[in-house]
């Protein structure tokens, strides 16, 4: 065990910061951020089952479907195809190439939708905690 191990519980604690993030963002209408932190949060909680099944740190890496195939988590479709649209979106909202085309994308409408999602996603895994 590395001595940075972050158990389980410590992943989860930042995933939830995170998603708190995420909505306060979205109320503060800053939605690319708020997308950004919607992934992150994704991000975590799967970090946080990664470590609690392998007892050690983490992939150092931001792509939450390797993540997933690691863990050997069979999610829901609907969720699955959710996460693979989120995963896609780390690099973009992180480093926007366009963004004024990013902000017409992520309206108030559709970081909503995301931001929601997350958190049914978010929801649906911690209960395989």
């Amino acid at each position: 065990m590395s001595k940075s191990y972050r158990n389980s519980t410590e992943w989860i604690k930042q995933a939830e910061y995170d998603l708190d993030t995420a909505y306060s963002m979205f109320r503060e209408k800053r939605y690319i951020y708020a997308i950004f932190m919607s992934q992150l949060s994704a991000e975590k909680i799967l970090k946080g089952l990664y470590a609690k099944k392998f007892k050690h740190d983490p992939p150092r890496t931001h792509d939450s479907v390797y993540l997933l195939e690691k863990i050997k988590i069979k999610l829901p479709h609907n969720h699955r195809n959710f996460l693979e649209e989120l995963n896609d979106l780390s690099v973009p909202t992180r480093y926007p190439h366009n963004l004024e085309n990013l902000l017409k994308q992520y309206n108030q409408k559709r970081t909503e939708e995301v931001f929601n999602k997350t958190k049914a996603l978010i929801q649906w895994l911690k209960e395989k905690i």
